[in-house]
């Protein structure tokens, strides 16, 4: 598990098909350690990292310092080259690196959400790489070893009991999925880890890259979110309480959004640009921060859910979203999942109540796709019928753990 089975097999498939591959994802989700591991597995490899001064100094004396790797007869050496988004041509180094010596060397490159943000600034890269995503730990990867899209019999059938998957699930509960708290598995452990790092990613990643003056309004915002999740986000309302303008709210919210410490899910419209206009329900990747048990188990279905829908759409299989329902009456289901604008399914997260709501059983009438209710219990596994469709309701860490 702690080898990361499952991204070093998207890694594969990537590396097979292009030289060029970006691994981004939250802070500490372990992608220095993937990377190296990786490495260890290849006849000739290198791992750089741009935060060694002494691998900063050879970056600047020698920009091709990866041409002295020696190697075997017909071997294609790996480069890592970690945290090199910090340096400031770093785009153009690796387009001139990768259109100089794809063909004798492949690339990995690793880092936090500045990676993402090479997309939206005009990519100089764009048609030269691969990117995946790596997500704290989620019972998907960890109990399966291939990204697959999920079947039509996973989404109508009672899973199967999955006692391990239903004791990680409790430690994710207590600690998060984050590498370092959840593997030492104490509540103490995810104190002291949680101590810095939020402020760290803000302090340290964000001021750096944004210059944002007034940071400790920005920590403010992020503080007052763990009240909000699961709930549409009023940014008029963040903006009059923290007194910054509306439009600073919405800039930082995107800033925290791109550096991996939330996400944002928009309503379902099968028009689009109504959508985008809706209020955005906003989770949290370090789910433990939430008091409010049963917001966290909403929250930790949604990192779950979106781990799967990023890597379908990471690796080709469709352009899958993960989005919430409302109507105008303001009756709501947590989640649907649709590939373009086509509903594929919707899932309800209760934490302990098994019985099915009419918004529910509502939204499955009106899309016609299949319906899931988790529990955050073990042993539920019921089939309700709902007017022709079936409605699954499941023990949250049986269904979670066959979600690849």
């Amino acid at each position: 598990m702690k080898k990361r089975a499952y991204y070093r097999n998207v890694w594969e498939a990537f590396d097979a098909e292009k030289h060029l591959v970006f691994m981004s994802g939250p802070r500490q989700t372990g992608k220095t350690t993937l990377a190296r591991d990786i490495a260890s597995r290849e006849a000739s490899s290198v791992y750089f990292n741009y935060d060694v001064p002494t691998d900063r100094a050879k970056l600047l004396r020698n920009p091709v310092f990866f041409e002295e790797t020696d190697r075997e007869k017909g071997d294609v050496p790996l480069i890592v080259l970690d945290e090199i988004h910090k340096y400031s041509d770093w785009k153009n180094y690796l387009k001139g690196a990768y259109d100089g010596y794809s063909g004798a060397f492949r690339f990995l490159v690793t880092g936090s959400g500045r990676l993402d943000l090479s997309r939206h600034r005009g990519d100089s890269l764009a048609g030269r790489y691969l990117h995946f995503h790596i997500f704290p730990f989620t019972l998907g990867e960890v109990f399966s070893s291939s990204v697959a899209i999920i079947d039509q019999e996973h989404l109508n059938t009672v899973p199967e009991k999955n006692r391990q998957a239903r004791k990680a699930w409790e430690t994710m509960f207590h600690v998060s999925g984050f590498p370092e708290p959840f593997i030492k598995g104490s509540e103490t452990s995810y104190r002291r880890w949680a101590a810095s790092y939020h402020s760290q990613v803000i302090r340290d990643d964000i001021r750096d890259e944004f210059a944002v003056r007034r940071v400790d309004r920005m920590e403010m915002l992020y503080m007052m979110l763990a009240d909000r999740v699961g709930s549409p986000i009023s940014v008029s309302s963040l903006a009059q309480t923290l007194k910054v303008a509306h439009t600073t709210v919405t800039s930082w919210l995107d800033v925290l959004e791109r550096f991996f410490l939330t996400f944002r899910l928009r309503p379902y419209s099968r028009r689009v640009s109504r959508s985008i206009v809706k209020d955005a329900k906003l989770y949290f990747y370090d789910y433990r921060r939430i008091d409010d048990p049963g917001a966290r188990f909403e929250n930790m279905v949604a990192v779950e859910l979106n781990r799967a829908v990023t890597l379908w759409r990471d690796f080709g299989l469709g352009d899958f979203q993960l989005l919430y329902l409302r109507n105008k009456d303001k009756q709501e289901v947590d989640f649907i999942v649709a590939e373009g604008s086509v509903p594929r399914f919707i899932v309800e997260a209760k934490l302990s109540d098994p019985a099915v709501g009419p918004q529910l059983k509502k939204f499955q009438s009106m899309l016609n796709v299949p319906a899931i209710q988790l529990i955050n219990r073990s042993g539920v596994g019921r089939l309700i019928n709902n007017d022709g469709n079936t409605i699954l309701v499941a023990s949250a860490a049986d269904w979670l753990a066959g979600l690849h």
